[in-house]
């Protein structure tokens, strides 16, 4: 399986001046784990995740009057959409992650990862490799 089989290209982005509490609440609205950060400051786009709002309110910042630039990852790790599903884990697992921005073959953002997309992608695939064998067996 592909990176492109489990990604999801409904992105949540949001600027480096919302605050760290509207990015919260939005990625809750959203159900998502993490925002893409954009701004035409920077080469690329940036990462906003659930881990880096826990920093934040541990380190005691005020998330209502924080901005999201003051704790984001400004360079996000990105992944193609031809990567091997394993592969995006293994770069999830050894840079301490749980998201990967997925880029297509000309570099444009095409969509974003998560550990939980890849492990729901090979529990569905899991699930299809089981069928029931009985569908093809003639009834009596």
């Amino acid at each position: 399986m592909r990176v492109k089989d489990a990604m999801s290209t409904d992105l949540l982005v949001v600027g480096t001046a919302v605050t760290v509490a509207e990015a919260a609440r939005l990625m809750l609205k959203r159900r998502v784990g993490a925002a893409v950060v954009v701004d035409e400051r920077f080469p690329g786009p940036g990462i906003i995740t659930e881990r880096d709002v826990m920093r934040a309110l541990a380190d005691g910042r005020d998330p209502e009057a924080t901005p999201v630039e003051a704790c984001m990852t400004f360079e996000a790790r990105t992944a193609t959409t031809n990567w091997d599903l394993d592969t995006a884990a293994e770069e999830m697992i050894n840079g301490h992650f749980r998201h990967l921005l997925v880029v297509d073959e000309q570099g444009r953002m095409v969509g974003i990862v998560s550990m939980r997309d890849i492990v729901g992608a090979h529990i569905r695939a899991a699930h299809a490799s089981e069928a029931p064998a009985a569908a093809d067996t003639p009834h009596s």
